[in-house]
This record gives C-alpha cells, structure tokens and sequence, in this order.
C-alpha cells in the first residue's frame, strides 16, 4: 500500500497533528503506569494491545494472507527488532526524565537517519543536512546537560538511543520499501514485537490493577490511531512539507507533563528543544526525493510507538 501523491497540505497537517496528540497520549500513559509496573510487562502489554486494535486494519488492507508473505525476512527482523529497541529506550526514559525531553530525545531520529543512510545506503550528505546536523546535536547536548545528575543523563542517553534505533529502523525499511509494502512492514513488525517482548515481559510479570489496565489499552489505542492518522497524512502531501509537524509531539507532551506533573523543561532545554526541531525540520526539507516509492516507514520523523 504505497502512500499518495494527491497534495491538501491542510488536510496532511491537521492528520499529522493530530497523529502526534495520539502520540503524546501515548507517552503520558506509559509514564503514568511507570511507577508501578516494569518496563519489560509495559512494552509487552503496548504491543499486545497495538496488535489487536490495528488487526482489523491490517485484514482489510493487506488482501489476503497471500499478500502478506515475504522474501527478506532478514530485513523485517531487523527492522522488528530495532523498532523494539527504540521503544524499550523511550519507555524507560519516560518513568525517569520530563515527558517533554523523553519525547524530544525519541524524536532525534532525522538526525541519526542521514548518517545511517549515508553509510548503509550511499546516499550524500550534502553541505545543508550537515550543518543542520550539527546543529541538531548541539540542541541535544542542551538538553542533556552533562553538568547534572549522572541519573538522570543515564536516562537521558537512552532517550537518545531510542531515536538511534528508530533510525536504523526506518533505514531497513527504505531498504527494502521496492519490494514490501506498508502493510506488510507493519504487520511483522505488530506480530514481531508481541512475540519477542512477550519471554521478558513473563518473567518480570506483576499484579496490574484495573485502572492500569485501561490506562495500557488507551495507550495501545492510542499508537493504532497515531500510526493510521499519520499514513492518511502523508497520503495527502508529500513528507518534506508535513514532516516537520510530527514535532508537535514534543509541545503536545510539555503541555500533558504540566497538566499531570507539573513538569517544566528550563531555559537549556527549551533553548536545545528550539534547535533539536529547526534541524529535524530542515533535514527532512533538504532530503532528497529518493527514486523508490515512500511507504510510512521510510519517513525520517516518524517513529512506531
């Protein structure tokens, strides 16, 4: 299912804002249930729930079981469990630094993604992306502040990890996107993720109360929306006009960390917040229009939560 070229940039912005509401949603009910259950039952229980809300999607698209079979499986693994590593990141870093930051951290992913791309994939960093690169990771350190509980800088690297990992990611995707289609690519990695977190997650299982329930199946509901709402975005307008929105996700979850935990980024993080999205924005501007047809995956800001 290759995405449209049909351009409304009104309509493409209002879905991609709205994708990343469900996005921050997302965040704030992980972080919300962090205190009481494990990272591990966490990423398993937001998978499970993901898998199930997206399956009558995947069924109604994909055309058959038939279509859903695959000869790179090696690319869809790695691709499974690059996407699992990013979000076992984001979620950790979300029980320990603000909401705003973790998601921020998660979103550095066109940062890492024309490095990757550059060295797996031979395409040129031109002088524009390289600058708009160095910028970006002058934003980061901003935020990171090196000065500051060594803790919470833990926390903080992985947040950054997690949007390496999403990197690598949708770089396998652009890898194989000649040949394997959204739906494809979505459902291995639905069904992947459930699977492989599933071993972890029985090991470190505890007692979940009933609020946490709903809490977890409104963050599973949430990435299902958040992922659907995204690809009708970019079914209506090309990536480097509406990818800067996904950005949204980071005032949308500053505002949530108020509301919920009065949490405040300061003046450097805001400052390194600032330049984080004026380069995430420019590099996805200055890409370059690859040959291959863009599936949801291959966008450089965006990320499966």
């Amino acid at each position: 299912m290759a995405i449209k070229t049909n351009e409304n940039i009104p309509v493409a912005a209002l879905y991609s804002v709205t994708a990343c509401l469900m996005f921050a949603i997302l965040g704030a009910c992980v972080k919300s249930v962090s205190g009481e259950l494990g990272n591990e039952q966490i990423v398993f229980l937001r998978n499970l729930f993901g898998f199930i809300f997206l399956l009558p999607f995947l069924f109604r698209f994909s055309g058959g079981v038939r279509n859903l079979a695959t000869k790179r499986p090696g690319l869809h693994a790695l691709r499974t469990l690059a996407g699992l590593g990013s979000m076992y990141c984001f979620f950790y870093a979300l029980g320990h630094i603000l909401l705003s930051d973790a998601v921020l951290l998660s979103y550095t992913t066109p940062l890492f993604a024309p490095i990757i791309a550059h060295y797996w994939l031979r395409e040129r960093l031109t002088r524009a992306i390289s600058l708009a690169l160095v910028t970006g990771f002058v934003g980061v350190g901003f935020i990171l502040k090196p000065e500051g509980s060594s803790f919470l800088l833990v926390a903080a690297w992985i947040a950054l990890l997690s949007g390496f990992f999403a990197a690598v990611a949708n770089t396998a995707i652009r890898k194989m996107s000649d040949t394997e289609p959204t739906i494809r690519v979505v459902f291995y990695y639905s069904l992947g993720c459930t699977i492989i977190s599933f071993p972890a997650a029985s090991l470190a299982w505890q007692d979940i109360t009933t609020g946490s329930w709903m809490t977890l199946m409104a963050a599973g509901a949430s990435a299902t929306i958040g992922q659907l709402f995204l690809t009708q975005a970019y079914s209506h307008a090309p990536v480097a006009k509406i990818g800067p929105f996904v950005y949204f996700s980071v005032i949308f979850a500053a505002i949530l960390g108020w509301i919920f935990w009065r949490e405040w980024p300061d003046v450097l993080s805001l400052l390194g917040t600032a330049l984080v999205i004026t380069a995430g924005a420019i590099v996805l501007r200055s890409s370059r229009r690859q040959k291959k047809p863009e599936t949801v995956g291959t966008i450089s800001g965006y990320k499966e939560r």
